[in-house]
C-alpha cells in the first residue's frame, strides 16, 4: 500500500476513535500511533470521563505505545490525530521522539503547528519531527462543528429549563 493510502486509512481509524469520544460527550479527537506499518495504539479524548486535563487522545496514545514498546523513545513512529496538536501534546510528541505527525483539522484556539503557536518551527537540538496537516480535514472539522453545535443546544435547553 502506498504512503498516501496508508495515511488515509490510519486517519480514518483516528476518526473512528474521535467518534467514540463524540458518543461519550467528549471533545471528538482521536489518535492512532503506528510503527513500520503496524498500529501500536489508538485512543480518543477522555478528559471528561477521567476528570483529567491531560487525557488527550494523543497523550493516551503515546503512553500506550511507549508501554507496548517498553521504551519512552517512540522512534520511527507516526501519530495520526484528527486535530492539530495543542501545546501540551506537541511537547509530549517532541519529547517522545515521534518521527512524524499527521493531523486533520487545524485548532485555531490551541493548535501548536501555527494555528495558535508554532512549536515545530524551531529546529530541535536532539530530534526532528515531520508534521503535516489537512488529511481528511473536512471530516475532522465537521465532527468538531457538530459536537459543539450539539453542546450549545444542550446548554441552551438547560438554561431554558432553569427559568
Amino acid at each position: 500500500m502506498d504512503k498516501k493510502k496508508f495515511d488515509t486509512k490510519m486517519m480514518e481509524k483516528a476518526l473512528k476513535e474521535a467518534q467514540k469520544a463524540y458518543d461519550l460527550d467528549e471533545v471528538p479527537v482521536g489518535a492512532v500511533l503506528t510503527r513500520h506499518g503496524e498500529i501500536l495504539s489508538r485512543a480518543y479524548n477522555q478528559m471528561e470521563g477521567r476528570r483529567d486535563p491531560s487525557a488527550h487522545a494523543e497523550l493516551l496514545c503515546i503512553r500506550e505505545g511507549a508501554q507496548l514498546l517498553g521504551d519512552w523513545r517512540l522512534l520511527e513512529t507516526t501519530l495520526y490525530t484528527t486535530l492539530e496538536p495543542c501545546l501540551m501534546c506537541a511537547g509530549a510528541l517532541l519529547l517522545a521522539r515521534v518521527g512524524r505527525i499527521v493531523y486533520g483539522a487545524p485548532d485555531l484556539r490551541h493548535g501548536a503547528h501555527g494555528s495558535y503557536l508554532n512549536v515545530f518551527e524551531k529546529k530541535h537540538p536532539t530530534h526532528t519531527t515531520q508534521i503535516e496537516g489537512g488529511l481528511l480535514e473536512a471530516q475532522s472539522a465537521k465532527l468538531m462543528r457538530n459536537f459543539f453545535k450539539q453542546q450549545r443546544k444542550k446548554n441552551e435547553a438547560a438554561a431554558g429549563s432553569a427559568l
